[in-house]
């Protein structure tokens, strides 16, 4: 089986194409009818996870035989960090990544995936908090209440340092595009000749 592609993209970081290229190579291997046994499903599993895609991850890891859940302990540490994924448990995923000696093919992909899920929760952050507490935001980020303090204020938020309260600064807003007159009334001609 040639997985070049594959280690190509871990080489080039290219952690968002590995999940549809996994996926494609998988089936083409199996039309094929070729064994999987040097398949690389830690690195397929953490690819799903890596572009939050939960659905195909746990699809994914119903689908393996149970021989290699059990052989595979590098693959069960990534389910653990997608059952905190699944289960919203944030600090979580910041414990399971950190809790396993990661492999040399897995290491730096998990140190991009923590860095990718550290973005993505601080815009959650972002958007639902105008305030929150030092301590919150380091149990969110997993990280400790000072460097998640430096990670926010890098960002623009400011400390209150008597409180511990962080105050968000909001990313701007998108502005939509405004519909001139011309495109309503197209608008209103297709639905107008859909409807009757």
């Amino acid at each position: 089986m040639d997985l070049s592609a594959v280690q190509a993209a871990l080489s080039d970081k290219s952690y968002s194409a590995l999940a549809p290229l996994c996926d494609e190579l998988l089936l083409q291997a199996a039309s094929k009818g070729a064994t999987t046994d040097e398949w690389p499903y830690s690195v397929h599993l953490l690819a799903h996870l890596y572009v939050n895609d939960l659905n195909s991850a746990r699809f994914f890891w119903k689908s393996l035989p149970q021989e290699v859940k059990e052989t595979r302990p590098e693959l069960a540490a990534v389910w653990r960090i997608g059952q905190c994924l699944w289960n919203r448990d944030y600090a979580g995923v910041n414990t399971a990544a950190q809790g396993f000696e990661w492999g040399p093919d897995l290491a730096e992909f998990i140190t991009a995936f923590l860095e990718s899920y550290r973005q993505r929760i601080f815009k959650l952050l972002t958007s639902a908090y105008s305030t929150i507490s030092v301590a919150d935001v380091a149990h969110f980020m997993g990280m400790s209440e000072e460097d998640a303090t430096n990670y926010a204020v890098q960002y623009g938020w400011s400390l209150d340092a008597a409180t511990r309260m962080l105050t968000v600064k909001k990313l701007k807003a998108q502005t939509n595009q405004k519909l001139d007159a011309s495109k309503l009334q197209r608008l209103t001609e297709c639905v107008f000749h859909l409807e009757h």
